[in-house]
């Protein structure tokens, strides 16, 4: 089972006995686990460890697992399978929507999640590493954390802002259309008003860029949308 060996699989979930039982099972199969009781805790982990599968729980002390799992999609695609005692269609499809592969009740039998955890394997096996930091010579992101930080000062940013500039650092390098970027960060109902982002590219540049005027990093192509250029 060398395959399985190399396999590295983050449970996240605060009750003891069941991350205890699922350590144990894991491990007994050739997996290699880690373990975290927060949705902090997991976020910190993930980016430092890069697991190749998540098992994570709703019913965090800290975050709702559907903040953990926005963390995660900031940055990584990541194969991750919930587990939770909510059995309402409702939290199901939201945490699908939120970027879940698969959605476990409680109680589960463990034959089944260990072929659900198989299926998260091989579809995750191709994916390419992410790295949740992104630095330039000005400012460095932290999709993981959420942070933006400049000369060693964290800069203080909006939710609106932040949104802005993750979903560009998410597609750097690439053409981020106006219509793309404004359904992605205020719905799809605002697919028109351009101006928003007129306001909140100047706004991000002022606070990140050495030189707003001739920004070298966030990126107007006239006529067509925004690029990061990290």
């Amino acid at each position: 089972m060398s395959d399985i060996a190399r396999v590295r699989v983050l449970v996240v979930d605060d009750e003891p006995h069941m991350a205890r039982a699922l350590r144990i099972n894991l491990s007994a199969r050739g997996y290699e686990v880690l373990t975290a009781s927060t949705g902090a805790g997991a976020l910190r982990l993930a980016a430092e460890r890069r697991p190749n599968v998540v098992i994570l729980d709703l019913g965090l002390p800290d975050l709702d697992g559907i903040e953990v799992l926005a963390g995660l999609r900031g940055w990584t695609a990541v194969p991750v399978i919930v587990l939770s005692a909510r059995t309402d269609s409702g939290d199901k499809v939201a945490a699908l929507d939120a970027g879940a592969d698969d959605y476990v009740t409680k109680p589960f039998g463990m034959d089944e999640l260990l072929t659900r955890l198989r299926a998260a394997v091989r579809r995750g096996a191709a994916a390419i590493p992410d790295d949740p930091v992104v630095a330039t010579d000005s400012f460095t992101v932290d999709l993981s954390a959420k942070t933006v930080t400049k000369n060693g000062e964290r800069i203080h940013l909006t939710p609106t802002e932040w949104g802005v500039l993750e979903t560009l650092v998410r597609h750097r390098g690439k053409l981020v259309s106006r219509a793309e970027l404004l359904r992605e960060v205020w719905g799809p109902s605002y697919e028109t008003e351009s101006h928003y982002l007129r306001v909140y590219l100047a706004q991000l540049r002022r606070k990140l860029e050495n030189d707003p005027a001739r920004p070298e990093y966030l990126i107007t192509e006239a006529g067509m949308g925004y690029r990061f250029q990290g």
